[in-house]
Order: structure tokens, then sequence, then C-alpha cells
């Protein structure tokens, strides 16, 4: 073996050492264990970003939606398409909060830490909030009316209503807020339950400060997707019935599907590829 193969051109041993020396490594990749804690707090921001501005999960506590939807049920609400203008339209299941004191006198479950947690994230409904459930009828400009056990009319026109629940009739002959004809003022909106004689609805809310009317401002958004238990799992279409001749079209809002949890997991995917493929790679 020749001295160059010892030495480098100036015999400092450059070229030799070089040679025996491996090249440097760059940062391996941190493992999928201390990688996680990061992509579960990214998982519960996309979570509560959505929860406030995409979709959000509500419980139904109450009969008043029968058969429609029961007891324990878990709705799906769209909050989206309300940011770009939309309104509720006639036939559409809305999730709105309390107009004026509706829910007067009902009590408020207790919840534990763990429950608190996932209400914030929207995994569950949050105690505090005094929200309903019910099925818009009217809209502003809207003449809505009842007469002895129905039908429900709306503008005149009577409405076929296969969603109220088997044996109740449209409208409920009372005088307590059964029987009525009102107008709906621009803004507002008529609601009912599906449970017809088994709804606080507008109907036997007229006495408070908006007539029992729901303002447009206070709907959450529309439930779009009965996602629990699996067995009840359906979609919340508009029925027929709202796209007679004579009622006034509104265009309906688009509806999302999908679960907070689901967007969440979706947006954290391509944050673990680009944070797999970040690392420099090993020069071998």
């Amino acid at each position: 073996m020749t001295d160059e193969q010892h030495n480098g051109p100036d015999g400092d041993g450059t070229r030799g050492r070089t040679r025996g020396r491996k090249p440097p490594r760059g940062d391996a990749p941190r493992s999928f264990w201390k990688e996680l804690p990061i992509l579960i707090g990214i998982a519960l921001v996309l979570a509560l970003l959505i929860k406030t501005f995409l979709v959000q999960a509500f419980s139904i506590p109450s009969a008043s939606m029968q058969n429609t939807l029961t007891i324990g049920d878990r709705v799906l609400v769209d909050k989206l398409t309300p940011w770009f203008g939309s309104e509720p339209d006639r036939g559409e299941v809305i999730v709105f909060h309390d107009p004026d004191q509706w829910l007067a006198g009902e009590p408020t479950p207790d919840q534990n830490g763990l429950q608190t947690f996932l209400s914030w994230i929207g995994l569950m409904p949050s105690a505090d909030e005094k929200d309903l459930i019910k099925r818009v009828i009217g809209v502003g400009g809207d003449t809505v009316e009842c007469n002895k056990t129905g039908p429900l009319k709306v503008n005149g026109v009577a409405l076929d209503e296969p969603y109220v629940y088997a044996g109740n009739t449209p409208c409920s002959a009372d005088d307590q807020g059964g029987q009525f004809k009102v107008k709906v003022p621009d803004g507002f909106l008529w609601v009912m339950g599906d449970h017809r004689q088994n709804s606080a609805d507008s109907r036997y809310n007229q006495a408070d400060k908006y007539s029992g009317m729901v303002p447009v401002k206070e709907v959450v958004g529309r439930a779009v997707v009965v996602a629990w238990p699996i067995g009840h799992w359906s979609t919340l279409p508009v029925p027929d019935t709202f796209d007679q001749p004579g009622l006034k079209d509104r265009a309906a809002a688009a509806a999302l599907t999908v679960a907070p949890q689901g967007l969440a997991l979706a947006g954290v995917v391509p944050v673990v590829w680009w944070r797999r493929r970040k690392g420099p790679a090993v020069t071998r």
C-alpha cells in the first residue's frame, strides 16, 4: 500500500481518514410512540374546529320527534352552510337554542370530567347547552294553520305528513295552542315536533316574546343524519310533501354527513405523512 493511499496530497492523512469514516447521518424520524401525543393534540384541535364551524353531534333527550328520532339517538348537525348565508327551509329538522324559556323547569344533567371534555370537543352534547330539535313547518312570510285534527296547512296547501307519529293527528284539538292560524315574520320559523301530541313546540309557546316563533339567528344547524346507534342509522331528508305546488320554493342547505372525529382523522393523515417524509434521507 502506497503512502498516497495512507495520506492525502499534503501528506496529512486526510484521504485515509475520510475513507475510513462513516458518512454523517441525518436525524432519524421520531418513533410512532413519540409522535402519538402530537397527533392526538392535532386531532383534538381539528375536532374542536370542526365542532365550532362544520358539524356537531347532539343527543335526543325526549320523545317529541318520534318516530323520526327516538330517545338516545345521536344526530350530526350541519353548521357549515349557515356561514354561507343559507337559512333553514320547510321540512328540515333543525337544532336551535332555546328562544325564550321553552325548557324552563327542565333538569340539567350532571356530567363527569370525561363527559365534559368529550362535549368540549364535540363528541357528545354539553349539559349547559339549552338546545331543542324540531321540524321546520313555516318560514318567513308563510301562513301556517291547524283546524280541528288537521290536516296542517301552509299557505293554504294541506300537507301529507307521513313522518307524524303513528296514532297522532296532524293537529291537536285543544285550547292551549293546538288550534291556530299564524303568519310567520321574516327572520323567524314556525317549528313542530313529529310526535304531535307530545311536543311542546311553537304551538304551545305562543305566549313568549316571539309568539312561539324561532329566530333564525338562534338556529345551530340542520340535522342531516342519525349516526348512533348503528341500527338507527339514516339520513334526514326533506319530505316530498314540502315540494307541492303552491309552496314557495327556497334553496335547501347542502348536507355534511361526516362525524367530527372522522374529519379530524382525515386531517391527521397528511400531517403524519409529511412528518415522516420531512427528515433527511440516510446516506449509505
